[in-house]
Parts: structure tokens; sequence; C-alpha cells
């Protein structure tokens, strides 16, 4: 057992970045301390022990950091969900709208089926676009998507109430107001 650190106080919020008007949670200074990096996976982790997950999808980027210790805290595998083209062999895709456009997520195509539970894991989630169509996506694969794990939620944007009515349960360490 450690000694349990006020993980919230290990973001670094940096304004108008990547733009004037936004608060930006980095999440590196928590990753960067080993402590409060342990912390953080092995909290998510303990959320869902004995739930019956048989993999944990972590999204692209910073998802893959956080999803691949959570796996490993859990003895599960890791599915990275990925932007279209970035792996090989045969994918499934889901197509989500962005601000200015549309941008597809993958899987591969053979990893997953109806005997799998899934835990979906990333740093952040804020509109929940990228998070409610890799729920969508990993659902088709007949797969079950148990719940869906954050290190921080940014409530006023909505994303966690988003992706809640899709019918994902949804956790998140902490959470900070503003955008």
């Amino acid at each position: 057992m450690f000694m349990s650190l006020d993980l919230k106080a290990l973001v670094r919020t940096i304004p108008d970045y990547p733009k004037k008007g936004i608060l930006f949670r980095d999440i590196t200074t928590l990753i960067e301390h080993p402590e409060g990096f342990r912390q953080s996976v092995e909290e998510i982790a303990n959320r869902y022990r004995g739930q019956g997950i048989t993999h944990v999808a972590g999204i692209e980027a910073r998802g893959f950091i956080f999803g691949a210790g959570v796996a490993i805290a859990l003895g599960v595998g890791f599915i990275p969900v990925r932007k279209k083209g970035k792996l090989p062999g045969e994918t499934i895709g889901q197509n989500y709208a962005l601000e200015y456009g549309v941008d597809t997520i993958e899987i591969h195509a053979d990893v997953l089926d109806d005997r799998h539970v899934v835990l979906l894991v990333d740093d952040l989630i804020a509109t929940g676009g990228t998070a409610i169509a890799a729920a969508g996506l990993l659902r088709r694969t007949g797969a079950v998507v148990k719940g869906a794990a954050f290190v921080i939620d940014l409530p006023a944007l909505g994303g966690a109430a988003k992706l809640a009515a899709e019918g994902v349960a949804v956790s998140a360490l902490m959470a900070f107001d503003g955008h």
C-alpha cells in the first residue's frame, strides 16, 4: 500500500493552449510523477476488478498510456483504438464528427467478439465524440462495453453525460471546471 496523493494537484493547467481561452489540462506532469502515475492506474483498475473485464481498450494517444497500465494491473489484454490507417491487417472503423469535418478510428477486426467484456480508457473526456465513437466501434464486434474510465472529466463540456446516455457507465478520477 502506498500513501494516497492528491492526483489533481499533479495535473498542470496551461492557459491559452492550444488557443486563446482554453485551459489545457496537462497530464504529463502526472505521468512523470512515479507514485502519482502508479496511483492513477491502480485507482482505475481497482474500480473494475472482479467485473469480468477481458480487455482494456485505450484511445490514441494518451489513452494508450493509462489503458496499457490498467490492462497490466487487471491482467488482461490491451486493444489500441487508433486513427484510420495506423493498424496493420484487417480493421473495422467508426466515423465520428469533429468540429470541422469527420475522422475515423479503428481496431483490429479479429480481436473481439461476444465473449469479451471491455473497459474503455482515455486520459480525458471533453465533448465525448471520440469516446462515443470508440464505444460504438467496440460494441459492433459483439463485445460488452462494461464502462469507460477517464483520468479527467470536463463536465461543462458534457461528454461524460453524452456517453452515459449511450448506456456506458462513466468514471473519472477527477473533474475540472471550465474548458
